[in-house]
């Protein structure tokens, strides 16, 4: 089973690379952020997920662990294939995947080739649960709080804070920004806050990065 494959970069496709190892060349395919990196002739590390069939060995190729990590956490749901799994990491960094499925933002999935709204719910609802619903800022709409490392404590209880994402989405706002903003805001608030408080607050966020 290959694991990694070190060497250099022989050439580039719009889904592949070949990777020369000591004259060997490997056939590997890789998302278009991963390829957007590599440069033929160059060296390069890639970190490679080996899927066996009948038929044919395949591998698949990661400049980031995380990358792959995510790739083998999308292929567990049911319709996702590695094709459609590489589709979705071309689009998405594992960073923002986390913030997508934190936000439970279809839009952010269905960007990728292969992806339609059915599909994008069922990755959402999936991978939340996988996922021990871990979120951008600690909040987890709907679920229990898994904070990510340096994330600050969360006072406003989430039943606001989804009220106020809901809004702002009913403004016009998309829920991934709306998401993003109410939870930086939110950390800045008092406990009792309401839900009016933190959709000016947040609204007032939001005029500051349109300004920028």
């Amino acid at each position: 089973m290959i694991a990694k494959l070190k060497g250099l970069i022989d050439s580039l496709g719009d889904d592949w690379a070949v990777v020369d190892c000591s004259g060997v060349g490997y056939l590997v395919s890789c998302s278009a952020r991963s390829l957007g990196r590599l440069e033929a002739g160059t060296a390069a590390s890639l970190f490679i997920e080996t899927h066996v069939r009948e038929d044919a060995i395949q591998l698949y190729g990661f400049l980031e662990t995380g990358e792959r990590d995510w790739f083998r956490l999308l292929t567990t749901v049911q319709g996702v294939g590695a094709k459609v799994a590489l589709s979705i990491l071309s689009v998405a960094a594992p960073e923002q995947l986390l913030q997508i499925i934190a936000a439970q933002d279809k839009a952010g999935l269905t960007r990728a080739n292969g992806v339609g709204p059915k599909l994008a719910l069922r990755i959402l609802t999936e991978l939340k649960d996988k996922a021990g619903k871990i979120s951008l800022g600690g909040f987890a709409p709907g679920g229990p709080v898994v904070s990510l490392p340096g994330a600050l404590p969360m006072p406003v209880s989430a039943g606001r804070m989804e009220d106020a994402i809901s809004a702002l989405v009913n403004l016009g706002y998309k829920r991934l920004e709306a998401f993003q903003a109410v939870g930086e805001t939110a950390r800045d608030l008092p406990e009792e806050a309401d839900a009016s408080t933190l959709i000016r607050a947040a609204l007032k966020r939001l005029g500051k990065d349109l300004v920028r």
